[in-house]
């Protein structure tokens, strides 16, 4: 029985819960296993991904650090966006009517780097302040095997701040926040349980350092939901945002929106791991974009 009254709390408060075992082990294990099928692109071409004919499945996920999507084209990390128990909290925590617009796989194989502070909503900004993260282990996560932190509290102000490169090598090469007034060494760990699951405001600050473990991974499944009743402008291209983004999965209660429709405008990909590869992935990403706007505007 989850006690959703004190989870409320505690998310008002600081910005986030982690709660653990809302998933099974044989329902981690499934998503492990999925997980390999996506990276191996045996679920649906996957953009910036290489090929490696003959490797293992560790093989292979080890030199991916993210997919962007894997809902798209894998019909187990859709269950997972709609996981009931998962739902259950996020409702709890957002209210009834709750949509969700992007997933992401994180494989982080030992020695792989992390994500240095960060708000999500500076990247999905939400009409309504509504963002969360529903962030899934699927392995053990630990302060060694680089484990989400946070800033409790942190979330209070509304206020995003400002970004700018960090150069330092724990991190991946996404630019870091600074000028807030926490430590930047500070925040607090959160450890999990494969199958536990931290829900994070999208104003909190959070980050993950470096896998410093002796070997493994610290796999985990993203997902993104918000208020179905506020409209979503996001941009996911680079170029200028819609007034409702519409490639959203609808996972509890009404959509006020629904006489809208819903797109198909996004696509699995391999998170760029340097500045190059990125001009070369984000080139590539806007071509097939805008291929599938001329699809559309041609079966208009």
């Amino acid at each position: 029985m989850i006690d959703t009254q004190a989870l409320r709390a505690a998310y008002d408060r600081d910005g986030f819960v982690a709660v653990e075992g809302l998933l099974s082990p044989d329902e981690v294990a499934g998503l492990k296993a999925e997980a390999a099928a996506i990276a191996r692109g045996l679920r649906g071409p996957l953009i910036g991904a290489e090929p490696r004919d003959g490797a293992s499945d560790d093989e292979v996920m080890a030199d991916i650090l993210a997919i962007h999507f894997p809902h798209k084209t894998s019909v187990v990390v859709l269950d997972a966006v709609k996981h009931p128990r998962i739902v259950e909290v996020v409702t709890a925590l957002i209210g009834p009517d709750v949509k969700s617009m992007q997933t992401m796989l994180f494989m982080k194989r030992a020695g792989k780097p992390g994500q240095a502070w960060h708000q999500d909503e500076h990247f999905i900004a939400t009409r309504d302040g509504s963002l969360i993260g529903a962030w899934i282990a699927l392995d053990d996560a630990t302060v060694e095997n680089g484990c989400l932190w946070m800033h409790p509290g942190s979330h209070r102000d509304r206020v995003l701040y400002p970004m700018r490169p960090h150069h330092d090598p724990r991190f991946d090469h996404s630019d870091e926040m600074y000028g807030f007034p926490y430590a930047r060494e500070g925040g607090v760990p959160v450890e999990l349980k494969a199958g536990g699951v931290a829900f994070f405001d999208g104003y909190v600050l959070h980050r993950s350092l470096d896998n410093r473990a002796g070997g493994g991974f610290r796999r985990a499944l993203v997902t993104h939901y918000m208020n179905a009743r506020s409209l979503l402008p996001w941009a996911t291209d680079g170029r200028r945002a819609p007034v409702d983004h519409r490639d959203v999965v609808m996972v509890a209660g009404e959509d006020p929106y629904a006489w809208k429709g819903v797109e198909d405008l996004m696509f699995p990909y391999v998170r760029a791991d340097d500045p190059e590869k990125a001009k070369t992935l984000f080139a590539q990403l806007h071509a097939e974009a805008e291929r599938r706007r001329e699809a559309r505007r041609a079966a208009a």
